[in-house]
């Protein structure tokens, strides 16, 4: 043998073919990129209704698809049951064929040649696919070898149980129902997985006719149909005896469920952003029911009313996922049951007040528990009033946010400047308060600004959670702590990097507010706050928009928020309707749901101890008693008390004297806390306890630059307009003044005009032409205070 001869190549013979047939060749190849590219990539092109669901899988709602049919999307699996139903109704030998079973075909032929009409399909499940892939081709032997081809395409391409999630989630299974998914939900009520044996059953002959189903119809030929197949189960022994006869005994589904609408505002929301896909959402299923409950049972309470919408969201604190969202109460289209309540922005009431407090500790512009005038103010023009339309004169900032008290807040946010909190709230990502500081004034307190729940909820989940933080980790921050709310359940919240710089309040602010907030709970003899209940221990602000229109209450825990709104969608106001009547009840019964938390932790990292005065709040002067105090890091540079002076007595303690009049050997000094004239009016009324400054021996000569009285009403520069009364004559103006003395007389004036004199009350009836004017008045011992004002 010639050793020379070079062996022929393994692919001599392929390429010679190729070559010897060319057009051969060319024709297979054509339809090998016919076969390959015979399919889609994607096969079914369908509309899906939206999908939600709970944390846990639980359906909270559905939104058909817009082709009007109820076809959830694919799923990505089967439930055994329904498996072993489908395989032993439709397709035996499903997990052995490779798309088509020719013995099938064949014996399906016979019998329908046979009766000369269709009896009996031969189509595998993977047929059966392609078929609803093609769905309005005619039914032909042409479009069979069609189907019978794409069948072994569809193998190639796909795994037998992802052939099978395919056809289960496009099956009919009658009306407008497509999909095991749905069809579990539409005539039983439950999942699939949740399905008994008979059940699954029952839906594994519908899709071979589908027309059975109707309630109330074709009950006797749908019931033999399916304990004809589960016989089959049994005799193949996928059940067992006493599994296959109780199964028997089971009815027929006769009436359909709907769908549940669990959280209908949150669906119509993910619709907007998710449409045709099934979203796993943050809600705890069962809170959310019970939650539905409790706005349920409120509306039909505040609709006598008339009182129409309420609003829940609850936010878990650790990791800002929304665990219950009831945008509206279950009201009608005519009271704007569609409305989500949530998201819209409606006025805010009080409920800002807790950013200023916390807003003024971290800037050190205040203490806990400093002073702040409550008195009558009018600022250009403006005139706040509290709630109740009282004045204490003086009260603890810490004490004005737990009742909402109004005149000092606008004092406040008049010494923190609107522009700085209006920074403040955009740090907060309060997205509706958007227009410029200027257009808001000092009402951005009161109820100037709009804001929405799922905005305000966020910003004290993020005071809850940065406190949190900073304790469990040692004096950390996170640099995206104001990170957003969470509805997805597959999402997890970018909260940053640690960082030791604060990114919006401090620890110590924060710790200090929420411990303000948290005395709201207490009664004070106010029959208003009967929902208080000392087994919660809950941070919580409510809030009243002008008119009525708004109602509000946010509580915050270490681990939860929950946000409360009620009114009406049309911004009509009603009487009675406050953030403490109306909201506070509903925030009390949704926590009550909740697991209970400690309270916060103090952080006494960011926190100083100081000397603070007692009465004022103030950092401690010598003349001042003092106690200790945390106080955050940053108010060590506010001011020293003001308001504690030393005095000189007589040995009697009931004179002042100086050295005018006494020996300094004989004076006793003591340290006396004095108010300014109109604070001291309204605070001593307030507190039994206040000493009004003693007055100066008659042989002693005062002070002159001691101010001792002052105008409660009106302010400087105020325009008067004089009213007039049913008999059309001009009612005078009320002016009113305050002395350190009450039984001081006092002797007025207007321009140079004597009016009268006063003691005790000093209040005087004034008229007077249009223009500007002086009212002057005098006091016994010569003290004088003049106001301009212009009458109209």
């Amino acid at each position: 043998m010639n050793k020379n001869l070079k062996k022929p190549n393994r692919f001599s013979k392929p390429f010679r073919f190729i070559q010897n047939n060319k057009i051969k060749t060319t024709i297979i190849l054509i339809l090998m990129v016919v076969y390959y590219f015979s399919l889609p990539r994607k096969l079914f092109e369908n509309n899906y209704a939206t999908v939600i669901e709970s944390n846990d899988g639980q359906l909270l709602g559905a939104k058909i698809a817009k082709d009007g049919q109820w076809r959830f999307p694919e799923s990505d699996s089967i439930p055994t049951k329904f498996k072993e139903c489908i395989i032993a109704f439709e397709d035996q030998h499903f997990y052995q064929h490779f798309g088509f079973n020719p013995v099938s075909m064949y014996h399906a032929f016979l019998q329908n040649r046979k009766a000369n009409k269709v009896v009996r399909g031969g189509s595998t499940l993977t047929q059966q696919v392609i078929r609803l892939h093609r769905n309005g081709k005619s039914r032909s032997y042409f479009e069979k070898v069609v189907e019978l081809i794409l069948a072994t395409r569809i193998e190639f391409r796909h795994s037998k149980d992802e052939i099978l999630q395919l056809y289960t989630a496009h099956a009919p299974f009658g009306s407008n129902v497509v999909g095991l998914e749905m069809a579990s939900w539409k005539y039983f009520g439950l999942q699939p997985n949740q399905l008994s044996w008979a059940e699954a059953a029952t839906l594994a002959v519908l899709p071979n006719a589908p027309s059975l189903i109707y309630p109330g119809k074709n009950q006797e030929r749908l019931l033999k149909k399916r304990n004809l197949l589960l016989k089959k189960l049994f005799s193949n022994e996928v059940i067992d005896k006493e599994t296959y006869e109780l199964a028997l005994q089971e009815t027929l589904p006769q009436k359909p469920f709907d769908v549940p609408q669990i959280a209908p505002h949150l669906l119509e929301k993910i619709a907007k952003t998710n449409r045709g896909e099934k979203v796993k959402t943050t809600i705890n299923s069962h809170i959310q029911e019970q939650t539905n409950e409790i706005v349920r049972q409120y509306y039909n309470l505040y609709k006598q009313n008339q009182v129409y919408n309420i609003s829940v969201l609850v936010v878990e604190v650790k990791t800002r996922n929304v665990i219950a969202y009831v945008g509206n109460s279950p009201t009608d289209k005519n009271h704007q049951k569609d409305v989500d309540i949530i998201t819209a922005p409606r006025s805010t009431g009080s409920i800002l007040k807790p950013f200023l407090y916390a807003s003024m500790l971290d800037d050190g512009e205040l203490l806990p528990n400093t002073l702040i005038p409550d008195i009558p103010t009018q600022i250009s023009g403006y005139s706040p009033q509290n709630y109740n339309l009282t004045f204490d004169g003086a009260v603890p900032a810490s004490r004005a946010l737990s009742r909402s008290l109004n005149i000092p807040s606008v004092l406040m946010l008049q010494d923190y400047s609107v522009n700085k909190f209006y920074e403040q709230l955009q740090k907060l990502k309060l997205s509706n308060i958007n227009r410029q500081p200027s257009n808001y004034g000092l009402s951005l307190i009161l109820g100037g600004a709009e804001s929405n729940l799922w905005d305000l909820c966020n910003a004290y989940a993020y005071m809850s959670s940065s406190l949190n933080h900073f304790n469990k980790f040692n004096d950390e921050y996170r640099t995206n702590e104001l990170t957003s709310l969470n509805l997805d359940f597959n999402k997890k919240s970018d909260f940053g990097k640690p960082t030791r710089q604060k990114n919006g309040f401090g620890a110590g602010a924060i710790w200090h507010t929420f411990n303000a907030m948290k005395e709201v709970n207490r009664p004070e003899g106010d029959e208003a706050w009967r929902f208080y209940d000392s087994s919660l221990e809950i941070a919580w602000k409510t809030g009243t928009s002008f008119g009525s229109r708004d109602a509000w209450a946010i509580g915050v825990t270490k681990e939860y928020v929950v946000g409360v709104w009620v009114g009406n969608a049309t911004g009509e106001g009603r009487p009675l309707l406050t953030g403490v009547e109306s909201a506070a009840p509903i925030l009390f019964d949704v926590f009550h749901l909740l697991p209970k938390s400690k309270w916060f932790e103090t952080p006494y990292n960011d926190l100083e101890e100081a000397n603070v005065c007692g009465i004022s709040g103030y950092l401690a002067q010598e003349n001042c008693p003092y106690k200790k105090q945390w106080i955050p890091k940053t108010a060590k540079k506010t001011e020293n008390c003001p308001y504690h002076k030393l005095i000189h007595l007589d040995k009697s303690e009931q004179f002042r004297v100086n050295s005018t009049c006494e020996s300094v050997d004989n004076m006793i000094s003591k340290s006396w806390f004095v108010l300014p004239p109109v604070m001291e009016w309204y605070y001593k009324s307030n507190n039994p306890n206040y000493m009004i400054l003693p007055p100066f021996r008659a042989d002693c000569v005062s002070n002159s630059d001691e101010k001792v009285m002052d105008f409660i009403y009106p302010k400087t520069n105020t325009k008067i307009i004089l009213t007039k009364n049913f008999e059309s004559k001009l009612q005078p103006a009320i002016f009113k003044v305050a002395h350190t003395n009450r039984e001081t007389e006092l002797f007025w004036y207007l321009d140079d005009t004597y009016l009268g004199n006063t003691k005790t009350f000093h209040e005087m009836p004034i008229s007077a032409k249009t223009g500007f004017h002086i009212i002057t008045v005098v006091d016994e011992l010569g003290n004088e205070i003049r106001r301009k004002v212009e009458f109209e």
